[in-house]
């Protein structure tokens, strides 16, 4: 057995202790490579699930620090921001109310009133009616109820739906039609002096055509024998009580209510209070309502809430009528005498015309 010679190192370590070292170091060098890499981008594994970017090579920051959290801008001093305008209703989005189809009709008579009538009327705040006049009964039947009932206003199951046709009253057709869209349809004549309304007919048609015969010449077809011609129409119109038997075939008198032109002028609260009475609302209008314009010669509606100006009629209402030989009035009234009369007997109601 060769002995240990004295001074020499002694044998190498055990290779278990090597190992043991070098796996230690290998540890401690993973443990802070993965240290760093945390350091560099928190949540890593979660970041790249959402999608975010990856933090860029390199070092994270100076000296190996984790760099703090980008900061979000702050909104500048002063009031909160004002939410967005709403944005427009789309047509065809619910509005309150319906269209329907009218219960009450202004059909007659032209140059009695129809127009003061309505503008009146559609005030209440129970009634919607409306503006322009639809003809449907007389010249657009054809289009059928759906398309009469689109050009009615919306309205509430309390409101009334309220149309003005003056033509109705003389076309052949228009009860029975009527009549077929509901029985019940309460009806609104506005009467006036005959001789005055077929002037004022004349006198807006002059106004439109100046070169027409006078109104001498187209009221008679001889005037020396004083034979009217009840064939044209400002002439006919007028003959109220032979209009008036084509709507009794289909409705009850009842159901019919005449309006007095002339009462209309020196009374416009009372007589729109008959008119409210007909069609069953409350009394809404008084004489506060009304003031007399001088220049038209017709009562004005005074300002209202809704309205910071007075409301009258248009320039085309309440012309100076043109002069007419005073021997011709009183032959037409003598030729209307007897129809006026059958008239005021058969509504129980006399409008002393003559």
């Amino acid at each position: 057995m060769a002995s240990r010679v004295p001074g020499r190192a002694g044998p190498p370590p055990p290779r278990r202790a090597r190992r043991v070292f070098f796996a230690f170091t290998l540890s401690l060098s993973c443990t802070y490579l993965c240290y760093s890499l945390l350091c560099c981008c928190d949540d890593f594994g979660r970041r790249r699930l959402l999608g975010a970017p990856r933090c860029p090579h390199g070092p994270p920051g100076a000296g190996g620090q984790k760099l703090p959290p980008r900061a979000r801008p702050r909104a500048p001093p002063g009031p909160a921001p004002r939410a967005p305008p709403a944005a427009p209703r789309p047509p065809g989005a619910h509005r309150p109310g319906a269209k329907r189809l009218p219960r009450a009709l202004i059909v007659g008579v032209k140059k009695g009133g129809t127009r003061a009538v309505l503008e009146f009327i559609r005030l209440h705040p129970d009634v919607r009616a409306l503006g322009t006049e639809p003809h449907f009964f007389d010249r657009n039947y054809g289009r059928g109820l759906d398309w009469y009932r689109s050009l009615m206003p919306r309205t509430l199951e309390s409101q009334i739906t309220l149309e003005k046709t003056p033509s109705y009253f003389v076309t052949q057709e228009a009860p029975r039609r009527i009549f077929n869209m509901s029985r019940d349809t309460k009806l609104i004549v506005v009467v006036r002096d005959p001789v005055t309304r077929a002037i004022s007919d004349y006198t807006q048609t002059l106004s439109k055509k100046p070169d027409i015969p006078t109104f001498e010449v187209l009221s008679f077809r001889n005037r020396t024998q004083g034979l009217v011609d009840a064939s044209w129409g400002a002439i006919r119109i007028g003959l109220y009580v032979l209009h008036l038997q084509s709507w009794l075939r289909y409705f009850p008198l009842a159901q019919i209510h005449f309006v007095s032109g002339e009462r209309l002028i020196v009374d416009p609260a009372g007589e729109m209070g008959r008119v409210q009475d007909f069609l069953g609302v409350r009394r809404f209008f008084t004489d506060k309502h009304f003031y007399f314009n001088k220049t038209k010669g017709f009562p004005c509606l005074k300002k209202t809430e809704s309205s910071l100006l007075p409301r009258c009629l248009g320039k085309s209402k309440g012309r100076t009528h043109v002069q007419i030989d005073p021997e011709v009035i009183d032959q037409l009234r003598e030729f209307y005498r007897p129809y006026n009369i059958k008239f005021y007997e058969t509504v129980g109601q006399d409008f002393r015309w003559e």
